[in-house]
Order: C-alpha cells, then structure tokens, then sequence
C-alpha cells in the first residue's frame, strides 16, 4: 500500500525531487539584437557575496558553449562559501539579462535578476543560503613588464 502512495506521490508531482526549485521559464536573450558592448560587458569576472560581503565566490562567465549554456569557471574555494557552486558547470543568458546557474544535469540551480540595476539571488533556499548579489568586477589590469 505505502508503494502504491508513494508512486502515486510521484506521478503526480506532489514529491519532487531534492533541490528542486520551480523557476519562471524565461526565453534565452536574443544575443545577436543586443548591443554588442552591453553582451561584451556580461562577460568576464563576476563575484557572489553574501550581505556583509565576508563570503565571496569568483567566477567567471566566459563566451565558450558548456553542456546546458555557455562555459564558466568557478573558483575552487567557492564550495566553502556558497555550497550549491561545487554542481554548477555552465551559465545561460536569459530575457531581462538574467543569468541564470546550471548544474551538469542542466537544470537551473540559482537566478539571478535584475530589479533594481543589482543582481539579487533567486532559488532554493538551499542553495542560495546566504547569497546576496552577484557583482561585476572590473577588468584586471595586464601585468608591468
């Protein structure tokens, strides 16, 4: 009886599975209408923060296609601050330049919007546990010779 319930539970989507978190479907951002030099911008050194700012995970969005969006690199020591980073392997750019993080099993884990020219943390209260913002960083500057 209780297998029956359970597969029952699961047919009807009434027991998710872990980590699941029903995201808005959003278009990708037609990248070849936009300026080229607000695309150009997303690229690059991006930092996740938490509210004090102590917390902090590199990454970088890059414009090489990955299984499920575009390639990323996250820095190693990011699993310590924000757990969920140590799944993620590839990024998307959506509509209302969202950036969304995906998992290898291409599966959107932490969104990004915009409300108010910041980006703020949206998804699984797991997986965003203490994110605040995600932030771009300036470019670096070329080493002196």
């Amino acid at each position: 009886m209780r297998r029956a319930l359970l597969i029952a539970a699961l047919s009807t989507g009434a027991i998710g599975p872990a980590h699941a978190y029903d995201f808005e479907p959003l278009k990708p951002l037609d990248v070849q209408s936009v300026d080229k030099a607000l695309l150009n911008d997303i690229y690059g050194a991006w930092e996740i923060r938490d509210k004090s700012g102590k917390r902090r995970c590199r990454i970088e969005l890059q414009k090489g296609a990955a299984i499920g969006g575009y390639a990323i690199a996250v820095a190693p020591d990011c699993a310590k601050a924000f757990p969920v980073m140590d799944d993620i392997g590839a990024w998307r750019l959506q509509e209302n330049w969202t950036i969304d993080l995906v998992d290898a099993l291409r599966k959107t884990r932490v969104r990004f919007e915009t409300p108010d020219n910041r980006y703020v943390a949206l998804g699984d209260k797991a997986d965003i546990a203490g994110m605040a913002e995600l932030v771009k960083l300036p470019p670096s500057k070329p080493a002196k010779k």
